[in-house]
């Protein structure tokens, strides 16, 4: 099935987005999601389908759908954006509420009944064109959204005015300024919320304007000769040869061939040292060389760069909900229902059970329809979801579902693997033995010969060191987390890791890294060393002092893991576990209290899948980011803390947000209902109460979280 990403412009409350992922689950498509905050709609196709009846079949719900892959080119036409109407109906407005000066002071041609209806007609018939159209639709896809209340508030002072002026009842029948301060308020709160949200979403942006640049692209002419012309990023194609010089942009992924340079990754990582790169090493796009100059292949463009991927998965996870959101969009679903119903029963009461007549009954139960607000409990955790991830993306902290966030508020153990987590992972040979009925040569590729069956770091050091003639074998089998075995042409059988899997007493000969047996007996050993991260005992200082209880949980040595803690601080240590083991001590510790899990290899991918979040590190293993659920991109701890920061304050926020937004709600309507607030400050507190939500989002991209 195809995957479908657009852009959905004119949503203003949760409904719309209801309305828009009810409409294409009705039409067949599969993992709907729409995120309110930044427009994205996703899903996927079903064969029977097509994307332009969709987009028709959304059109006609009031919404305009664009490919998010292509920007939109439309031309913006006269009255299409809320500040473009707000304008247009602002002085119509303003005439309307001269007569709050004093009549003595207005022209009195203006205050006669049929020159403010001609005054008020076009901001109605704006506000209709829009409200009206949009309540309409949704009201028959069976989702009334927020602009039915303003419809229904703006179309009931407009009516009761204009029979008022029709049957001569008097200045006490005429509201028209009372429509048109709605409708003129409503789009001045909805460009609010524009501006607002589109703040909440500036970090995402920001990363995605990096996507496109100019690139020297390297081809020969016909006497083989090299030629340089530029060319935009978007033409080049995996395979092509580019010069990079110094301050120029990397146009896309791609892999040095000559030259070296010092290369500042800020855009993916978060950090501006600069980092040393050489022959056949890996260019991230958007980076910027900041000396030197090379010659590079091109690996990955489109959608398969470093950088889109992490916009992707940024993009994801906005549009899923936490669980904390559920709550919200129940009453969401609701709101606009209750609200008629609150409004009419608002009516009735005022001016059946306490008599305070026609034109104020109306009045309150206008100001109950425009008051009410499910934007506010539609955007609450989008836009706090919206800043968190855009702030980590920036900082080189991917999260792969907003759930995370949640779960990182009551984490109390961190769990740390320790080769390549807490270590470098980066080892160098320090020593070596075997029988010596071998040479050195033949000791070196018959090791070497195994380990490159292996992806462990251990494994990846020796193969880079003694990379030589292969021996070819009749039968070879990794054991995850152990070590391999194999089957030569004579039936011997070699195994290479751990003295624990090779049943061999380490005591006896002395504690190696790895060891080598022929047919079941010791014939050979590597030690092999690497050194503590820089950032790790800074990084386990910092979780103990927010009481946050640290384990080192590793495959390796007990002697070697012991060291290290003792090093770090960490006094909790689980050495030479096997997969397996890992998995139920992780089990186990998740049953006392919510634990994190800190991994980068293969055998640590079960254990990630099972902790309450597991985090990996960018240089991991495929296997063990596929399994985390947060992964930091700057190749290192040092990001952790901040990464445990951001998924408790983007929580708090979310709360609180939500807190407000009922709050709101609870306490707008009844006022409204007791007269207290005037339809037009109604209409101006709506609109406002988005920018309040939005702006309290917008704390946690500026808040210190370490």
């Amino acid at each position: 099935m195809e995957s479908i990403h657009w852009k959905v412009e004119g949503m203003t409350c949760a409904n719309c987005a209801l309305t828009i992922h009810k409409y294409l689950e009705k039409q067949g498509q599969d993992q709907v999601s729409v995120n309110l905050a930044s427009g994205d709609v996703n899903f996927l196709l079903a064969p029977d389908s097509s994307t332009q009846q969709l987009e028709k079949g959304i059109q006609a719900l009031g919404y305009h759908v664009h490919d998010a892959a292509a920007p939109a080119t439309r031309q913006k036409g006269w009255l299409s954006t809320p500040l473009s109407k707000c304008l247009f109906c602002l002085p119509f407005t303003l005439l309307l509420l001269l007569h709050m000066l004093g009549p003595e002071r207005v022209p009195h041609l203006l205050m006669h009944p049929w020159v403010q209806f001609f005054i008020c007609l076009p901001v109605f018939i704006l506000g209709m064109s829009y409200f009206g159209r949009s309540a309409w639709a949704s009201i028959k896809n069976g989702m009334p959204n927020m602009n039915v209340l303003i419809a229904l508030g703006a179309l009931a002072s407009f009516a009761y005015s204009t029979i008022g002026t029709v049957f001569n009842w008097g200045p006490q029948y005429q509201f028209y300024e009372t429509t048109a301060t709605i409708i003129t308020l409503v789009f001045l709160g909805y460009w609010m919320e524009d501006v607002s949200l589109s703040k909440t979403q500036a970090a995402l942006n920001s990363l995605s304007t990096h996507q496109r640049s100019m690139a020297n692209m390297i081809a020969f002419d016909d006497q083989h000769q090299e030629q340089v012309f530029p060319v935009d990023s978007s033409q080049l194609r995996v395979g092509d040869l580019v010069i990079i010089r110094t301050g120029e942009q990397v146009p896309t992924d791609a892999k040095i061939l000559w030259g070296e340079c010092s290369v500042n990754e800020a855009i993916i990582t978060g950090e501006s040292t600069p980092l040393f790169r050489k022959s056949k090493d890996l260019l991230i796009g958007s980076s910027v060389l900041e000396s030197g100059t090379v010659k590079a292949q091109v690996t990955a463009v489109g959608n398969d760069t470093v950088l889109s991927k992490i916009l992707d998965l940024a993009r994801k996870a906005q549009s899923e909900k936490p669980p904390i959101q559920q709550l919200a969009d129940r009453i969401s679903a609701v709101f606009v229902p209750a609200v008629l119903i609150l409004a009419a029963g608002c009516f009735l009461l005022n001016y059946y059970a306490f008599r305070v007549g026609l034109t104020p009954s109306l009045m309150r139960s206008v100001a109950v329809l425009v008051i009410a607000c499910p934007c506010a409990m539609g955007l609450a955790t989008p836009a706090a979801i919206a800043v968190g991830m855009g702030r980590a993306a920036k900082n080189g902290i991917l999260f792969r579902d907003p759930k995370s966030l949640e779960l990182f508020k009551n984490i109390k153990t961190i769990v740390f693997d320790k080769t390549g987590t807490l270590t470098t992972g980066t080892f160098r040979i320090v020593n070596y033995g075997f029988d010596r009925r071998w040479s050195d040569e033949e000791f070196k590729r018959l090791v070497y010969s195994l380990e490159k069956f292996s992806n462990h770091p251990l494994a990846r050091c020796i193969v880079a060191a003694w990379k030589g003639k292969e021996i070819r074998w009749i039968a070879v089998e990794e054991n995850k987390g152990h070590g391999i075995e194999a089957q030569d042409a004579e039936g011997n059988i070699y195994r290479i890791g751990s003295a624990s899997w090779l049943g061999i007493d380490a005591a006896g000969t002395g504690s190696h890294t790895i060891y080598l047996s022929k047919s079941g007996i010791a014939v050979g050993w590597i030690d092999l060393a690497d050194e503590p991260r820089a950032e790790a005992k800074a990084v386990i200082e910092y979780f103990h002092q927010k009481n946050i209880h640290t384990v080192m949980l590793s495959g390796d040595s007990k002697e070697k893991c012991l060291t290290l803690a003792r090093e770090l601080g960490i006094t909790e240590v689980h050495a030479e576990k096997k997969p397996a083991e890992k998995l139920a001590i992780i089990t186990e510790l998740n049953t006392r209290q919510p634990t994190a899990m800190v991994g980068d290899g293969i055998n640590d991918a079960p254990a990630l899948a099972k902790a309450t979040v597991g985090i990996s590190l960018a240089e991991a293993s495929q296997l063990a980011m596929q399994n985390a659920q947060v992964v930091l991109m700057n190749g290192g701890l040092s990001k952790l803390p901040m990464a445990l920061g951001l998924g408790k304050y983007s929580f708090a926020t979310i709360k609180s947000n939500l807190f407000w937004a009922f709050i709101y709600n609870i306490v707008a309507i009844p006022v409204a209902a007791m007269g207290l607030l005037n339809p037009a400050v109604a209409a101006l507190a709506m609109g406002f109460s988005d920018v309040v939500l939005a702006l309290n989002s917008l704390r946690l991209g500026v808040r210190k979280l370490v």
